[in-house]
């Protein structure tokens, strides 16, 4: 019987996992899927994720795919895999895609959100999904550097020394922060992202919420060929794959 390829749309909290990728050390999402569906196809199969989120990282837009020979209706995959799945990992939609879609090799707009938890003391049902920060931040300060971010620039010193691609060059197309009570959201919308780009940029206007760095800084660090990383890696638990859009 042919073979019919099944993407999926996989939302997932990434507290318990070592990441998206199947890792040596630990437990991760596409392991703990792969293990489900193929528990549930009778099948070996590879599941194809479209972002490598980090160890703690969450996710509601996660797309995969894998290739099946059963005939069931795409749809039918979501019940039958939520019922097998820890409830830390659900699958959001399915459906039957042509052969040849890859989510990874194709044109797309990734969007990020980074939510930091900014009061005087922790929130305890907070601490999972977003990084607590207890000093007071500029947020207007954050704002106007963000901009500095937006358009198509090197971001060679917006990823970690451990990156391995050869091009650094991406494109975002939009990054806000917004306020509401005591969390600071940064949304962040792109065609790429590299390893732990998002996480160093949030590090990056953090150090610019301090009044401890500047647009300009930010500026210099997109503009100089030189390795001058304006700040940390911020902690993984804040962020959150939020979408992937497929332009073609």
């Amino acid at each position: 019987m042919a073979l019919r390829r099944i993407k999926l749309v996989v939302a997932y909290d990434g507290t318990n996992y070592c990441g998206w990728q199947v890792q040596p050390n630990g437990v991760s999402v596409q392991a703990m899927l792969q293990k489900h569906i193929e528990a549930l196809t009778g099948e070996k199969i590879m599941l194809t994720g479209a972002s490598r989120t980090d160890s703690g990282v969450h996710a509601l837009g996660q797309v995969a795919v894998f290739d099946t020979s059963r005939p069931w209706p795409a749809e039918r995959f979501v019940p039958a895999l939520n019922q097998r799945l820890p409830k830390d990992i659900v699958i959001q939609s399915a459906e039957e895609v042509a052969a040849d879609f890859h989510p990874r090799y194709q044109k797309t707009l990734k969007t990020y959100e980074y939510r930091i938890l900014n009061r005087r003391v922790p929130l305890p049902n907070q601490r999972l999904n977003s990084y607590f920060v207890p000093q007071p931040l500029d947020l207007e300060a954050m704002s106007k550097a963000a901009e500095e971010i937006i358009g198509t620039h090197d971001f060679h010193n917006f990823c970690s020394v451990k990156t391995k691609v050869t091009n650094t060059v991406r494109t975002i197309t939009n990054l806000t922060l917004t306020r509401e009570e005591d969390m600071i959201c940064l949304r962040i919308t792109g065609d790429g992202f590299l390893y732990n780009m998002v996480r160093i940029i949030v590090g990056g206007l953090l150090k610019v919420g301090f009044h401890k760095k500047t647009a300009a800084d930010i500026r210099k660090s997109l503009e100089t060929s030189e390795r001058y990383v304006v700040g940390p890696t911020a902690p993984p638990q804040g962020l959150t794959l939020i979408n992937i859009e497929y332009l073609e």
